[in-house]
């Protein structure tokens, strides 16, 4: 069991930690942990940031929230003690600003990214015919710089993924369209493994009409395509080609229905804290794994199936 006094101590010494940090301090089950902190009236906890739809097909009606349960007490929340409130919300307020800091940072290389790329195949920057925009983390201010490994090369990456969309109208030279994805594609691996870098990049290249097909969300894939499209933002080319597209999901529905899958998602993080709550011991168990973490928290382009 977790040693609450133990955790305390720590607290009291050093003041209020995310919970990575309390973690590292105490050690133990991350899951015992979370549970502490959230069950007894002798810790205060304060999160910072925002909750954000994320589809995944391993969880029932495919809508979840982002962060997990397990990235937010790790990276996103402060742990403090009773008498510790002006503490507690200097370092929210710190974490918060570190947070949107990071953000910045990660889209402004998306920007210098974007911008080599274009210039590399030859397609300006205020392209007619393309538009590319920037989804996930970053543009809910959520980016994260903890270390982790990258899937294709087993390699170090700094935290939150590069997620971009490049958006080819259907009247797009073929050349221009296959020359962009082959600098993206070249680019992507130099980002990836420069160690002054170490940023991954996952993008998609697709025409305007297969945003059409897509925004039938009558698959798993069509809607995890629509989420992303949904949320991105636009970096360069034709910022008409984006608002169209925008136009094209509001029409056929799909920002209503993603909404709704945001709701729901909401109501049943709820359920899933309290059902964690009660949960006897420090280990968690194995079906309820999807519950308070992913396998993969930065699954967010499983539409190129």
């Amino acid at each position: 069991m977790v040693d609450l006094d133990a955790v305390a101590s720590v607290l009291a010494e050093r003041g209020p930690l995310t919970g990575a940090d309390l973690h590292a301090a105490v050690g133990g089950e991350v899951f015992g942990l979370w549970k502490a902190c959230r069950n007894d009236d002798d810790f205060r906890l304060r999160r910072i940031g925002r909750r954000y739809l994320r589809l995944d097909r391993t969880v029932e009606g495919f809508a979840r929230l982002s962060p997990s349960i397990l990235r937010e007490f790790l990276t996103y929340t402060v742990v403090g003690l009773p008498g510790q409130d002006e503490a507690i919300e200097a370092a929210a307020t710190a974490l918060e600003k570190r947070t949107v800091r990071i953000s910045r940072l990660k889209r402004r290389t998306a920007e210098r990214f974007t911008t080599e790329v274009m210039s590399i195949a030859g397609v300006p920057r205020d392209s007619e015919h393309v538009c590319v925009l920037i989804a996930g983390d970053v543009v809910y201010g959520m980016s994260h710089d903890v270390a982790r490994q990258e899937s294709s090369t087993g390699g170090r990456v700094d935290g939150s993924d590069l997620d971009l969309v490049v958006l080819a109208s259907d009247d797009a030279p073929e050349s221009l369209v296959e020359a962009l994805d082959e600098a993206i594609r070249q680019r992507k691996w130099l980002y990836l493994r420069n160690p002054m870098v170490r940023e991954e990049v996952d993008y998609i290249v697709k025409r305007f009409s297969r945003l059409e097909e897509q925004v039938g969300f009558d698959t798993f894939p069509h809607q995890v395509a629509c989420k992303v499209f949904d949320e991105a933002e636009f970096l360069a080319g034709n910022r008409a080609l984006h608002e169209a597209g925008r136009r094209l999901l509001a029409e056929r529905g799909v920002l209503d229905r993603l909404r709704e899958m945001e709701q729901r998602a909401a109501e049943r993080r709820v359920g899933y804290e309290e059902y964690l709550r009660g949960i006897e011991g420090d280990s968690l168990p194995p079906e309820t794994k999807q519950q308070f973490y992913t396998d993969d928290e930065d699954a967010e382009f499983e539409h190129r199936t």
